[in-house]
């Protein structure tokens, strides 16, 4: 998991990415290619 800055680069990367907030961080997930994981916050 990657912890990045900006979220929308992030989700760009694959076209499968979901932003999700979860417990007031923000993450990228990617259900068909977990590599793309990305939390903020």
């Amino acid at each position: 998991m990657k912890i990045i800055n900006s979220l929308k680069s992030a989700k760009k990367r694959h076209k499968d990415c979901r932003i999700v907030r979860r417990k007031g961080r923000v993450y990228v997930i990617n259900k068909t290619n977990p590599r793309y994981k990305a939390r903020q916050g």
